[in-house]
């Protein structure tokens, strides 16, 4: 059941098809579909009288044992329709909070799962107790005595949630703050590309193309929640940490994102992200949509952390990479892609080497090498691994040598240059280029 409001979002071509896949993917077989256009949800209802007989006539008609709202429903929204129809009603947050319990393997994303169940859980806990309501405790109505065991039930409830998500809370923080260490300091290091996309966009399949892998990748939404991260060897004596992070989806339920931020700080602190988009699908334009919005909210809110931390934050460069490219039965889609993204790259992930790859690896290496310049180094001839690197990193126009030293006039990359200047012993920039002829 979806109801279509005047700023909704979706596949014109498809309205009911990612719904269907959700639920598909939750393990539920789809009998009926029914769509109703509104100005505005109804309070009581969020449908309208006429459509909520026909939903539960669709239901008798179908046997079916749930239904299953494209919507954000009230507690109170849920519980009444469940009373009309009869029958379980779950939201688009449930529903794709029961797909994220499903695929939780590792500690943290069982931890940030259940934070958020419980974050969506806690407001709607006095429905769950309504059928007590009507039992009074012993006194009469009114003063002491008037509580039934619905509310009592009901305030234990509260107090138990309230208190494993304090706990939660406690512990995705820590893991939160482990996670900013670990990437900050790998940053500081060596060159972060992060992949970011909607689910099923080829994210895991393009990470263990380019990589070691150990990725788990499927033909299905939210096939792996956890970031995984290895070294992509680029050539040219160059790799970059690449990490796969968690696909995004139209209305991911905000406290969602809150839970995986320990996970999506791979993406907000990268030096370069890898938008992966499935160009094949019907709904790649409004899938695109959705990961800028998400992506946007996601650097306002690293933004805010650093200015808090009194810290300098600065947005990741991206790459679009139009994904599945090959499924495509001409290119003039390719066309109207590249025409509206300049320097989006037409890919095919399944392949280890073909469709875009070279491009991509050419556009990497300019991103992690930073803009040129002419710089004149110096290094002990002893140093001969750091002569080389520079050799195969930049290029070498002039030399000289002098005092047990070799001066190298080279162009090459300012962030080339400053990884090798950090973790080279014995290496120093004397002059710009300008300075290099006059020496």
């Amino acid at each position: 059941m979806a109801v279509h409001l005047p700023d909704s979002r979706f596949d014109e071509r498809d309205p009911m098809g990612e719904l269907r896949s959700l639920a598909e993917n939750a393990g539920s077989t789809v009998v009926a579909e029914l769509v109703q256009n509104r100005e505005r949800p109804e309070p009581g209802s969020f449908i309208g009288k006429g459509k909520l007989e026909e939903l539960k006539g669709a239901c008798e008609a179908t046997g079916a044992g749930v239904v299953i709202f494209d919507n954000l429903l009230s507690p109170k929204q849920i519980a009444n329709v469940e009373k009309s129809v009869e029958r379980k009603v779950i939201d688009r947050c449930e529903l794709i909070l029961d797909i994220f319990a499903s695929r939780a393997t590792t500690h943290q994303a069982k931890l940030a799962v259940e934070y958020a169940q419980l974050e969506y859980t806690y407001p709607r806990l006095r429905a769950m107790w309504t059928h007590l309501e009507r039992i009074v405790g012993v006194g009469g109505i009114g003063g002491v005595g008037t509580r039934g065991p619905g509310e009592q039930q009901l305030e234990i409830d509260r107090r138990l949630v309230q208190r494993r998500k304090v706990q939660l809370r406690r512990e995705l923080d820590a893991i939160h703050q482990r996670k900013v260490r670990e990437v900050s300091g790998r940053n500081s290091r060596q060159f972060t590309v992060g992949l970011v996309g909607y689910t099923n966009a080829g994210k895991s399949t393009l990470f263990n193309s380019l990589t070691s892998g150990g990725a788990y990748a499927d033909d299905r939404l939210f096939a792996t929640l956890m970031s995984r991260t290895r070294a992509w060897e680029l050539g040219e004596g160059q790799d970059v940490m690449l990490t796969d992070t968690v696909g995004f989806i139209r209305d991911l339920p905000h406290h969602l994102i809150e839970s995986f931020k320990a996970t999506l700080e791979e993406a907000t602190h990268a030096d370069l992200l890898l938008i992966v988009l499935d160009v094949s699908d019907p709904s790649a334009e409004l899938q695109y949509e959705t990961v800028k919005d998400t992506l946007e909210e996601l650097f306002a809110d690293a933004a805010e952390a650093a200015r808090r931390a009194k810290l300098a934050y600065e947005r990741p460069e991206t790459v679009l990479l139009l994904n599945k490219a090959d499924r495509l039965p001409d290119n003039s889609e390719l066309l109207v892609w590249q025409r509206r993204e300049p320097g989006a790259i037409a890919f095919c992930a399944k392949q280890r080497e073909g469709l875009g790859h070279a491009e991509l690896r050419e556009r990497v290496l300019e991103a992690t090498a930073g803009p040129k310049s002419e710089v004149v180094v110096r290094v002990p001839l002893s140093s001969s691994k750091t002569i080389h690197l520079i050799e195969r990193q930049g290029e070498v126009r002039e030399r000289q040598y002098e005092n047990g030293d070799a001066l190298l006039r080279v162009v090459i990359g300012s962030r080339a240059l400053e990884r090798l200047a950090s973790g080279e012993a014995g290496l120093r920039v004397v002059a710009d280029g300008a300075g290099a002829r006059g020496h």
